[in-house]
């Protein structure tokens, strides 16, 4: 059975406004509600294991697990990037604030440093993911170690993205808007190179993932920061409620089309050469 989405538009819509949200969120607990980089981060890791949890344990793709799933791997990895990356200093801290919360307020690696360090876990990641033998086809992962790769890779990803966008929006000069602006015109190459036959999807897939995370990191940023810094100063609360309607009614919306489509009445077996058939061989020799 089926476990996780089709790759679609609709799916690119819901990934950034996913991420959007993430990034509001996740200083909307952090900053606005002052716990802290580091509290937050325990508890939202927390939040991604039950999901995840949840997640691996159903038997066929259900819209609001997997967009659930993507959302919390969104929200710990923005509070996560910021503890790895970021310190007590006072350019960190909003409203005169002296403190965030109990507990260490950062590694202070720097968006360089950091965004290193993820780069290295993430290409490990896909080392061991090819070394396993798995697809990396999202369509055809229909095995448990196949899904656990993908989760593996979605989280360093998220979180690699926020730093990327942190960096953008606040150490390129680019600002919230041109930081965003800069991402977009990068996806756009990629949407052209989807056309190049040389050019594999499965790579185009990737790059696009990470880089639609800084797009929600800038975009967020943009919605709720202050408008002495560039942003629109909506704040993360509100940002943030908005975000999540719009992620629900998106979510509500794919399940009515699963439920509605053809293919979930009557499952069949992908094909040998789609991959999924390999996995399942791989799963049970292991």
């Amino acid at each position: 059975m089926r476990k996780l989405p089709q790759v679609t538009l609709a799916f690119w819509v819901m990934k950034i406004a996913a991420t959007t949200l993430g990034e509001t969120a996740g200083d909307l607990f952090a900053q606005t509600l002052k716990l802290g980089y580091f509290l937050t981060t325990v508890a939202l890791f927390a939040v991604f294991v039950v999901t995840l949890v949840v997640q691996l344990r159903s038997r066929r793709y259900n819209p609001f697990l997997y967009w659930t799933v993507i959302l919390s791997t969104s929200t710990a990895g923005t509070t996560l990037s910021d503890f790895m990356n970021r310190d007590g200093s006072a350019k960190y801290l909003a409203n005169g604030a002296s403190s965030l919360g109990w507990g260490p307020q950062g590694l202070g690696l720097g968006y360089p440093t950091g965004a290193a360090i993820l780069i290295s876990v993430l290409l490990l990641v896909f080392a061991l993911w090819k070394a396993s033998g798995m697809t990396f086809e999202i369509r055809d992962i229909v095995t448990f170690r196949g899904e656990t790769l993908f989760w593996s890779a979605i989280l360093v990803s998220n979180t690699l993205g926020t730093s990327m966008g942190d960096f953008l929006s606040d150490s390129s000069g680019l600002g919230y808007a041109g930081g965003a602006a800069l991402v977009t015109g990068a996806l756009l190459v990629l949407l052209v190179l989807m056309k190049v036959p040389a050019v594999p999807n499965v790579l185009l897939f990737w790059i696009a993932f990470v880089l639609t995370r800084p797009l929600g990191a800038t975009a967020g940023d943009l919605l709720t920061k202050p408008a002495v810094k560039g942003g629109l100063d909506l704040g993360t609360a509100g940002s943030s409620a908005v975000l999540l309607a719009v992620l629900i009614g998106l979510t509500g919306h794919a399940l009515l089309q699963e439920r509605r489509s053809p293919a979930r009445l009557s499952p069949e077996p992908p094909p040998p050469w789609t991959g999924g058939e390999r996995d399942r061989v791989t799963e049970r020799t292991g």
